[in-house]
């Protein structure tokens, strides 16, 4: 049998298939893999490769699940850790595995899995096993072949050879360098999942690789795991790029990297024809990604500069101009949790619903640089007398800043899950960001509340502190059945200072 490659200049080795493969008798090798075999699959169920992106690995999984839970796809998880960027899954069919990573952000791409081995005689006799039933509808249709590779690398003239090992197939169609029919993918994967795994041990050769400190003992010469893949779709991640706040016409200092943005709209649920709010709006790194879902959004933050801009054409709106998503803003207003117009919306008497948001995302402020603050006098004592400055009523006049006081962490995240439990609709869902000091890491208590359910907590992690992203799902609870939860704070009452009331501050 006669074979002949090509390699592009974005060098992609291809090889040529020729027709006179000999055909599979019904005895074929059997399958040598660590991974379950094809029994051990869910009923009416297919296998596939997801390709995950190598970064922020506690968020990859709680994504997809979140966007399971949105399409409402039933999946299986065969095979995933946060050390590898591939993972088995299954689907019941192709149009869930497109539709599933559509518009995931931490995903690169998702194949449908042709074979699976540690060696290539295991994945060559996977191949065989799983798909040679398939291959007469592949054979004169346009092909290319290319390599994805984790922790470790391949010469040309190596990949060509691995290639053609594939000819078996016997695919005889064009090779197309772009826009081929099909796109077949080789996934190496050179990183050794544990080091205590026996059967390992040996491959590692641990004793010399340590003797030489350049060398990561946790890195084979040979891939430890091997896929082959025909491609079905890719994923949203080049969204990250496109609003990345580097090319955003209006920023802060504190506003959201897109990435974990849109990471936390897909957490949310944020789709057409939803409501989203972000009650800490800031200059809306929030609102901009829910838009880009489709979502409409809302937000209200404390400071009205912030929504406003600074100067002509720097406002929060403006960046929905920049995106073409006016579309998708509904409204922002200036306010703060305790003192919300929402909170009296709804109301039995207006006979309207007090459930109206679909998702609620916030980035509480963290109070590092200026302390948390709501509405509010810093001396509750005072008399509550509106200041008149040459006949005028100060807060009559445009531009006004109202008076704030210092306000508890604690105190907040009550107020916020109390306020999620009373304005999301059933089975909506809450997102917000909360941080640890390093020496509180491992007595950091998740707040619960007895109407939002638990969904995922995600781990960020900085030099000296870390920030989660904790995710809730409202309980399906009648109007009448929701309860509010008392404040537990344990700062003095008396305490009147960002310091005081906010422990996190001091400790960063």
């Amino acid at each position: 049998m006669s074979l002949s490659y090509e390699i592009s200049s974005q060098n992609c080795t291809q090889a040529r298939f020729s027709s006179s493969t000999t055909a599979m008798t019904e005895d074929r090798e059997p399958v040598s893999s660590s991974l379950s075999p094809l029994s051990s699959l869910p009923v009416a169920m297919r296998e596939y490769v997801i390709h995950f992106a190598q970064v922020h690995e506690t968020f990859r999984k709680p994504e997809l699940e979140a966007l399971a839970t949105l399409h409402n796809i039933e999946f299986k998880l065969l095979n995933y850790t946060e050390k590898s960027p591939f993972a088995r899954i299954a689907l019941k069919s192709d149009a869930d595995a497109k539709l599933l990573i559509s518009r995931a952000i931490l995903t690169k791409a998702i194949y449908e899995l042709w074979g699976a081995g540690q060696t290539y005689a295991a994945v060559h006799a996977d191949v065989k096993a799983r798909t040679s039933h398939l291959w007469p509808h592949y054979k004169t249709t346009s092909f290319k072949f290319d390599f994805e590779s984790y922790n470790g690398a391949r010469s040309e003239p190596q990949k060509t050879s691995l290639i053609e090992s594939f000819s078996f197939v016997g695919f005889d169609g064009p090779i197309r360098m772009k826009n081929p029919e099909q796109l077949f993918v080789v996934m190496e994967d050179y990183e050794a999942t544990s080091i205590l795994e026996p059967e390992r041990l040996a491959a590692l050769r641990l004793d010399e690789k340590l003797a030489t400190p350049s060398c990561n003992p946790t890195h084979l010469d040979e891939p430890h795991q091997i896929y082959l893949g025909r491609f079905l779709g890719k994923s949203n991640r080049a969204a990250a790029d496109v609003y990345d706040l580097k090319k955003r016409n209006y920023i802060g200092t504190t506003s959201m990297d897109a990435e974990l943005a849109l990471i936390t709209a897909n957490m949310a649920l944020v789709a057409p024809g939803k409501l989203a709010y972000d009650p800490f709006v800031g200059t809306g790194s929030f609102v901009v990604a829910c838009a880009h879902f489709g979502g409409l959004v809302f937000g209200s933050d404390i400071d009205g500069r912030m929504i406003r801009g600074s100067k002509a054409g720097k406002s929060l709106r403006s960046n929905f101009t920049q995106y073409g998503t006016e579309a998708q803003y509904g409204d922002m207003f200036i306010s703060d949790l305790t003192n919300s117009p929402l909170g009296r919306f709804g109301s039995v008497d207006g006979g309207r619903s007090e459930q109206i948001f679909d998702a609620i995302l916030c980035d509480p402020p963290y109070g590092v640089r200026e302390g948390l603050k709501v509405l509010g006098s810093r001396d509750p004592s005072r008399p509550k007398q509106p200041t008149i400055i040459d006949g005028i009523a100060q807060h009559t006049l445009k531009g006004y800043i109202p008076p704030k006081r210092p306000y508890s962490f604690d105190a907040m995240m009550n107020d916020i899950m109390n306020f999620a439990s009373t304005h999301l609709v059933a089975r909506g869902r809450l997102c917000i960001w909360l941080p640890t000091a390093d020496e509180d890491f491992h007595e950091f208590t998740i707040p619960s509340h007895r109407n939002l359910k638990l969904e995922s907590v995600c781990v960020q992690n900085f030099n000296k502190w870390s920030r989660r992203l904790i995710t809730y799902s409202r309980n399906v609870v009648d109007a009448d059945d929701i309860e509010a939860v008392e404040a537990v704070d344990t700062v003095d009452k008396a305490a009147r200072t960002a310091d005081a009331l906010n422990p996190f501050r001091r400790k960063v």
